[in-house]
């Protein structure tokens, strides 16, 4: 295994000498060149491809698990990973081996270093990962890849692919440096996952996305179905672990769903998930799924990170929000799902992220706040991030402590005297809630 390891950190090390995932030029002819090497790939299997500002990772777990629970070969592909990199690419919902990592990136590496040769700029790690997921789908085979775009939509590398079913989940502001600062602008790059003929499954838009959605969904002639109007939640409420669900799908009603996840935002991705497995089989009032899959497909989904608990006594959760949308909607459901009396975030975040904006949207649920940072060199300084929240939290509300693992003890002996009362939310960003997730001693899922 040792061995193992080590060629998966030989390949990790090689990739990680290419452009970040933070940067990029916005065009598809590398990956293009390097599909049609491999013989295009990614024209083996019909696609169901997502994009949105948050639940992305999530919505494309349920998806996953939907359609393996009905009997369909699955690859999937997401990013940014927790852990390891082996957790961007799936096949049966489940991460490959690193041993299957190595062999993938050594067999198209001929082909990458011939696409290298003959353009000015070489390929970036996400369009060889991009790559090698494509490979690895077409190889096992699987009957449908479920595909999560890195950043926004038209130039995203995975948009090689013509989705049969294209899926926007919620729409905000973030990746401003490459999408823009207005929801619209970014909603105009987004739903360049639309293509001509498709399903558009659209999660919850404020008017100016939709009508940017609408527009493009027009142009190539695609059938739409909205949150809220075709598909949506009838009802929700808390329960041990999660929470029951009662969905409006395409096709019908599906009731009495555990869903093992928390927060308002996950029972819409659930709506969202549902209703774009529904199309990808043509919705239709006689076509319901049978529900027996539909309630073990979602009783089946793991999303680590995404209001995780790693530990109780007292409640820790990991969470990987990143941007003010996220952090929003991860503050609504510590309130309404928990009843802590004391509530201690330890933050981290990137400095290329809106930190003022996540700080704001958990200062109303939050008592105390502990700063640190990850190993990331994106990392924003904790003393920068002290800075920004004096004016949010007050000078008395908040401490710092530099080390990750220092930050979580500190949270701890916070919550000690409120013995079942106490809680902590680790959060701020991917790379924060990957670490957190070690440091309790979680495997990579």
């Amino acid at each position: 295994m040792e061995n193992n390891l080590d060629e998966f950190l030989d390949v990790e090390n090689e990739l990680n000498q290419r452009w970040p995932e933070t940067k990029l030029e916005p065009s598809l002819e590398r990956i293009k060149a390097l599909a049609h090497v491999l013989g295009d790939p990614q024209t083996s299997y019909p696609v169901v491809q997502l994009t949105g500002t948050n639940g992305k990772t999530s919505t494309s777990r349920m998806v996953d698990a939907l359609f393996t629970r009905i009997g369909l070969r699955t690859g999937r592909f997401t990013s940014p990973h927790l852990q390891l990199a082996t957790e961007r690419i799936s096949l049966d919902n489940q991460p490959i081996s690193p041993e299957r990592y190595v062999e993938v990136y050594r067999d198209i590496e001929p082909y990458i270093a011939m696409v290298d040769s003959q353009s000015e700029i070489r390929m970036s790690k996400f369009e060889v990962l991009t790559g090698m997921a494509y490979a690895a789908f077409a190889e096992a085979p699987a009957d449908v890849a479920v595909v999560e775009v890195g950043m926004g939509g038209t130039w995203d590398a995975t948009s090689i692919v013509d989705a049969q079913v294209a899926v926007l989940t919620p729409i905000g502001v973030d990746h401003t440096e490459y999408l823009g600062n207005r929801p619209e602008d970014i909603a105009v790059e987004k739903s360049g996952i639309i293509k001509p003929g498709s399903v558009a499954i659209i999660g919850e838009q404020s008017a100016e996305v939709m009508k940017v959605i609408l527009t493009r969904v027009a142009e190539v002639d695609a059938t739409v179905a909205r949150f809220g109007s075709e598909f949506g939640v009838i009802s929700r409420a808390v329960a041990v672990g999660g929470q029951m669900i009662t969905l409006q799908g395409l096709s019908g009603v599906y009731e009495d769903i555990f869903l093992p996840l928390h927060g308002e935002h996950q029972a819409a991705n659930a709506a969202i998930a549902l209703a774009a497995v529904e199309a990808f089989f043509g919705a239709g009032p006689d076509r319901q799924i049978n529900i027996d899959f539909v309630r073990e497909g979602f009783a089946s989904v793991i999303t680590p990170g995404r209001l995780e608990r790693v530990r109780s006594a007292p409640n820790v959760f990991v969470d990987a929000a990143h941007n003010p949308h996220g952090a929003a909607a991860l503050a609504r459901a510590l309130e309404s799902e928990f009843g802590f009396r004391k509530l201690v975030a330890v933050v981290a975040v990137m400095s290329d992220k809106d930190a003022e904006g996540i700080l704001a949207a958990l200062e109303p649920v939050v008592q105390e706040l502990v700063i640190t940072t990850n190993s990331s060199p994106r990392a924003m300084d904790p003393d920068v991030l002290a800075g920004l929240a004096v004016p949010i939290f007050g000078e008395d509300r908040f401490e710092v402590r530099p080390r990750l693992v220092d930050a979580i003890e500190e949270a701890i002996h916070l919550t000690e005297d409120e013995q079942s009362g106490g809680g902590i939310i680790v959060t701020g960003s991917v790379v924060t809630a990957g670490e957190a997730r070690a440091l309790f001693g979680k495997e990579p899922a």
